[in-house]
């Protein structure tokens, strides 16, 4: 049987406008877009509620809370995965490039992450392929250039694992994020509860590290994004040389610059700019870095992020709107663009075709609330 569903008297968020019309979907796709209030009798009445396209989120560290909802718990991957893919959903994401590390550090100190990527990366595609995940998946590793372990790990993934997106993240205390290290001081102290002499020491080995691997390490991250043909990312660009370097590697994606002088020239290069959903939320940046309310008045935001929040991700498009005015340019940034940023040319806008990963809002005060999801026309939410 052909799976049919219409939506109807909808205000649908096209790519320039909003216009009241009617979505038909069939086999997962859209089928037809048709204006006007009219009501077909078997329709879905949308009361002219919003549909837009459902969201692509390319950063998320949502499935390692649920993977460790308590410090040194390891909750079973299977329900975890499970709870990450139903909350995404609940929150109008339709397509999720799960965030995992790649580049652990050997070594008994309690300060010390360890490898996980690869299987966890196995479980996600096989609940994925027998069909018990809600939402599209995808993998983004996040290969920490300063570790021991990367270039082994790299080398175990293949074009089967779905990795749409390999980004380059350089923790080293003095670098990016990082450049305060009395900030750095207070990130490890407090998450991890290093005591000072610990935090010298364990700043003290990542540099040497950085120094001795780091340049192969990015080398390999780079040939790996290559050979599998994944969208490459830099992580909190804060010079102007660090957009040089992360252009010179064909990175397509800047997450998270530190600086408008990072973001002006990712711009001027032809990089995307994300940004995480939960700065503009709050106001700014809880690391205090550029604020990205600052950026997007600029004109120099492109893609929201929800980071380590998924309900900001919808709640952040309602307050780039509400500040520009434009809403369809502040649903793009968490439709078309991401999607468009990581190659998936089959979602992100509403048009005949595509695939029918939709998303009916009603907007409730300051906020839009999901009232149902779809994805790929089969109900998610």
């Amino acid at each position: 049987m052909t799976d049919q569903l219409t939506l109807a008297n909808a205000r649908l968020v096209m790519p320039d406008d909003v216009v009241t019309g009617m979505l038909k979907i069939s086999d997962g796709r859209i089928e037809a877009i048709d204006t006007g209030a009219s009501v077909p009798p078997g329709a879905v009445d949308c009361g002219g509620d919003l549909v837009i396209p459902g969201l692509v989120e390319l950063h998320t560290d949502n499935l390692e809370r649920h993977l460790s909802p308590r410090p040194g718990v390891d909750w079973p991957h299977d329900a975890a995965i499970l709870a990450h893919d139903a909350e995404l959903a609940a929150c109008g994401i339709t397509t999720v490039f799960d965030a995992l590390r790649v580049g652990a550090l050997r070594g008994r100190d309690s300060h010390i992450e360890r490898a996980y990527a690869r299987p966890l990366c196995s479980e996600i595609m096989s609940m994925r392929a027998a069909g018990h995940l809600k939402i599209g998946h995808h993998i983004h590793l996040r290969a920490e250039i300063c570790s021991d372990t990367l270039i082994d790990e790299l080398e175990a993934f293949g074009p089967e694992d779905r990795v749409g997106l390999l980004s380059l993240m350089d923790h080293t205390p003095g670098q990016r994020q990082f450049a305060d290290v009395a900030q750095y001081r207070r990130y490890m102290t407090g998450k991890h509860g290093m005591t000072e002499p610990e935090f010298e020491a364990f700043s003290a080995r990542l540099v040497d590290l950085k120094a001795e691997v780091g340049a192969a390490h990015e080398a390999a991250a780079v040939a790996t994004a290559r050979r599998l043909g994944a969208a490459l990312a830099s992580h909190d660009d804060t010079t102007a040389d660090h957009v040089s370097r992360s252009a010179a590697h064909g990175a397509r994606i800047a997450e998270f610059p530190t600086t408008e002088i990072a973001a002006r020239a990712c711009h001027d290069e032809g990089i995307l700019v994300m940004m995480g959903a939960p700065n503009i939320v709050l106001g700014g940046s809880h690391s205090g870095n550029i604020a990205a309310s600052e950026l997007a008045a600029a004109g120099l935001l492109d893609i929201l992020s929800s980071d380590y929040v998924p309900a900001a991700l919808l709640r952040a498009a309602a307050t780039l709107a509400r500040q520009s005015g434009n809403l369809p340019a502040a649903i793009s940034t968490v439709t078309d663009a991401p999607a468009r940023a990581v190659g998936l040319a089959d979602r992100g806008r509403l048009a005949p075709g595509l695939r029918a990963d939709l998303v009916r809002l009603r907007e409730v005060g300051d906020i839009f609330r999901p009232v149902s999801v779809w994805s790929a026309g089969q109900r998610a939410a």
